[in-house]
């Protein structure tokens, strides 16, 4: 066990309500996942459990992970409700009733005030992030859904962080809480970290200098607002390089499809907020850019924590102005070591340099509601043809579109296989991202 599912299970199984502190990818899922499936009673089809969670793609992460979790526990229905997406799939769902529900404040909210939602029989109730959920401006709305679960019930609060807001809405709604506290920062141990000092204008020009000298394979670069993402995203595309941007302004599918595309190393930077970059579960990210440092020194460890995990070597970079010292100054404070500022002329860039992704990825028109499955586009790629299984990568299968990355060398006899051949005795549209 991880050190917050020892410390937070044994109290979480007992009943009791738990405040918790505990870093991004520490296991707090399952800790809470495991503690609502061992009191469910699946033969009772009422709605025993919610996880509210800040985003949409938190939701879909902790949806799976429990759905994992209940693999050896028949005829357990876990459903998502998000916004972004159709209400009418999600009120056909509704009709029977889900023992465990996760979602967003929005739209339980949504589904609360239309009666299709019901949780008078709600036993575990689970904020996760909870102080990403109050910075989104969700106190509200929180409280309006805490207002229709009876007061008989068990209330496990997970954050990242600890301000005062977390210490109040616990005692609003927390009945006796167990306090949990692990480790919330990242270790730095393996993270290698530079400070950059600019000018004002200089700002994507360095960024494109810090890529083309470190050259990682993969790269979060953080903006502190959502206009931003996009027009650094479009001038890094101009620029050579296969960068993509997430904020809240994307449709869903988009969404998706920025997130798997990065996730399966079919596009090299990320260009995210905080706020779209919360719960992103990123393996193998070799370096994150703080295109803008945060005015808050935790979130800043926060950041750079998502390299540099499992062992691995990771890169933290940041860029800031003279004006901005006192930020550095209060980051060093926080992590208690000093800060190492170079200057951009030590950057070593390279003329016409392109960082191109490794895999390609090809979307195909169908998917679950067509009955396709993984092994079916991996068969349909690799049953006689000459393309090995190893040059195949992640296959994502959704609704009604599934994903398959391959490496780009292949990427065109790939995208012909597909598109002159079946899948499931079946011909599909296929198209490649770009």
């Amino acid at each position: 066990m991880t050190p917050i599912q020892a410390q937070s299970l044994p109290d979480i199984l007992k009943g009791k309500d738990l405040l918790a502190q505990a870093k991004t990818g520490s296991g707090k899922t399952a800790a809470f996942g495991i503690g609502l499936l061992d009191k469910l009673e699946v033969r009772t089809y009422q709605t025993q459990a919610l996880v509210l969670c800040p985003t949409r793609e938190l939701a879909d992460q902790v949806s799976n992970e429990i759905r994992r979790l209940a693999r050896a526990i028949p005829n357990t229905k876990i459903l998502t409700l998000c916004g972004g997406k159709p209400m009418a799939p999600q009120l056909a769902s509704l009709e029977h009733d889900p023992h465990i529900v996760v979602g967003t404040p929005g739209r339980i909210l949504k589904h609360l005030g239309k009666e299709t939602l019901k949780l008078d029989r709600l036993n575990t109730l689970v904020l996760d992030e909870a102080d990403r959920m109050l910075d989104m401006g969700f106190h509200e709305d929180i409280m309006r859904i805490i207002d229709m679960t009876p007061h008989q019930r068990q209330t496990l609060l997970f954050s990242a962080t600890y301000p005062e807001e977390i210490k109040d809405i616990s005692h609003a709604i927390q009945t006796d809480p167990v306090d949990v506290r692990v480790e919330s920062l990242h270790s730095n141990k393996k993270i290698k970290q530079v400070f950059y000092e600019i000018q004002k204008s200089e700002r994507t020009k360095t960024l494109v200098a810090l890529l083309q000298h470190y050259r990682p394979e993969s790269s979060l670069v953080f903006c502190n607002r959502k206009q931003q993402c996009q027009e650094l995203a479009d001038a890094l595309w101009q620029q050579g390089f296969h960068a993509l941007a997430l904020h809240g302004d994307l449709e869903q599918r988009d969404r998706d499809q920025v997130l798997l595309q990065f996730a399966n190393k079919s596009s090299s930077i990320l260009v995210a907020t905080d706020v779209a970059a919360r719960g992103l579960d990123i393996k193998d990210l070799q370096a994150v850019i703080n295109f803008e440092l945060s005015p808050d020194p935790e979130v800043h460890i926060h950041r750079i924590g998502r390299t540099g995990r499992a062992g691995n070597e990771g890169l933290a970079l940041s860029l800031f102005m003279a004006s901005e010292t006192p930020k550095v100054i209060r980051i060093e404070e926080y992590q208690d070591s000093p800060a190492r500022i170079d200057k951009p002329s030590s950057l070593e860039s390279r003329e016409n340099f392109r960082l191109s992704p490794p895999m390609v990825t090809l979307c195909i028109n169908g998917g679950r509601k067509n009955k396709i499955r993984a092994g079916d586009i991996l068969g349909a790629l690799t049953a006689n043809t000459n393309l090995p299984g190893k040059q195949i990568g992640k296959i994502d299968v959704f609704d009604i579109l599934a994903y398959v990355a391959v490496e780009r060398p292949i990427a065109k006899q790939a995208l012909k296989i597909l598109s002159g051949g079946k899948i499931k005795g079946r011909k599909f549209k296929v198209r490649k991202l770009r």
